[in-house]
């Protein structure tokens, strides 16, 4: 078979399970220690030897197309395919047609993978075998993804988001195709809610022939919730270490696998917690502890706060002897109940705690949101909400 040397990567949806965050920026474009999601994706298929990447953007494109360019700063062709409307994956990979010559790769743009899982489905592709391949990958909540069930290198059965999972095997979303996947698509019925998914196109492609098995040990971390944010940043800083390029005071404590970007300040007596990120001209002030948050560009950690499992939003501000303790909680998202997740809180773009006040595990601030001095916060608070004290 010809070579495979394109990758289609999906990066055009609004994220809705992750805001406030998503509402001013792609989900892919989400802060991973020092660099966007969906530019630990890039890599990952540049380094297995992919040429040519086609990017289908739709939501707040201009911020990936600004960041990506023409893909000459990784040494890679990248072109845009445009989805105007949010119509579901199978119809994300259609948009890209025009784009792509012969058998081609396709990757979400939210998960973080290894390039040997590239490298693997790619030779599948390339083995002789016309039928289309995954990858698959275990998972501790298999519920939340498409589960399959694999006989010997084949793929037999994928049922999306069971109730009762038959298995950890879960569909890892790295597939390789054929031009004739684009005509199964077509084919595919839209759900209920007028959407074509690739994996709806797999489910018929089983029942009429093969599809081949990937199967990846490797890294695979997915961001789907707020809390996977702070998590699968302490998973990178814990395998690749992070950077103090910011002005740190003498008397401060910074811990291993942290990254302090260029502009970031920390003052004095202050603690920077393993797990940590501050993001360009963010600040930390004197005494305040910060640990396994992901502080954003622009923001500020007033003196004495304490904040710990944060999501500190671009612009905030957290003010002195404000009070986020971390810790488990229970978060309602889309109206799933998910109980026992590490969340301290977010504070969303622009929104503000005042000093003394008291974010409960879990609470969730959206854009411009303020709680005032002293008072307490928990659960949602809507944009623009003001919480006040008593």
């Amino acid at each position: 078979m010809t070579e495979v040397t394109t990758a289609v990567i999906l990066a055009a949806g609004e994220g809705r399970r992750l805001e406030p965050l998503t509402n001013r920026r792609p989900k892919p474009m989400l802060p991973i220690v020092d660099q966007p999601l969906l530019e630990y994706v890039l890599e990952a298929v540049v380094d297995a030897g992919i040429e040519h990447v086609v990017f289908v953007v739709g939501y707040e494109r201009d911020r990936i197309q600004t960041h990506f360019g023409d893909g000459d700063d990784w040494d890679v062709e990248i072109s845009y395919a445009l989805q105007e409307t949010q119509l579901g994956t199978g119809h994300a990979v259609v948009q890209a047609e025009s784009l792509v010559d012969g058998p081609f790769l396709v990757l979400n743009g939210d998960r973080i993978i290894d390039t040997e899982t590239v490298q693997s489905v790619r030779s599948a592709l390339q083995s002789g075998d016309d039928g289309p391949a995954m990858a698959v990958t275990r998972s501790a909540t298999p519920s939340e993804y498409g589960v399959v069930n694999v006989q010997g290198d084949r793929v037999v059965d994928l049922v999306e988001k069971p109730r009762e999972p038959a298995s950890d095997l879960i569909n890892a979303g790295v597939y390789g195709f054929t031009q004739a996947v684009f005509e199964a698509i077509r084919g595919t019925p839209t759900d209920d809610d007028g959407e074509q998914s690739i994996t709806a196109t797999i489910d018929r492609l089983l029942a009429d022939g093969t599809v081949r098995a990937v199967r990846n040990d490797g890294l695979w971390l997915d961001v789907s919730h707020l809390w996977d944010l702070p998590s699968v940043t302490g998973r990178m800083l814990d395998r690749d270490g992070g950077a103090v390029a910011g002005s740190v005071a003498e008397s401060a404590t910074v811990a291993d696998a942290t990254h302090l970007a260029s502009g970031s300040r920390v003052g004095a007596n202050a603690t920077i917690g393993r797990g940590t990120t501050l993001a360009d001209n963010a600040s930390v002030g004197a005494n305040a502890v910060v640990e396994r948050s992901v502080v954003f560009p622009d923001a500020t950690v007033g003196p004495g706060a304490v904040l710990r499992d944060c999501i500190v939003g671009a612009n905030a501000t957290i003010g002195a002897n404000a009070t986020v303790p971390g810790g488990e909680a229970t978060v309602i998202v889309e109206g799933t109940v998910h109980e026992d997740v590490r969340l301290g809180g977010v504070i969303g773009d622009n929104a503000s705690i005042g000093g003394g006040a008291v974010l409960d595990p879990g609470a969730i601030l959206y854009d411009d949101a303020e709680v005032a001095p002293g008072a307490s916060a928990s659960g949602t608070v809507g944009e623009g909400t003001v919480i006040r004290r008593g």
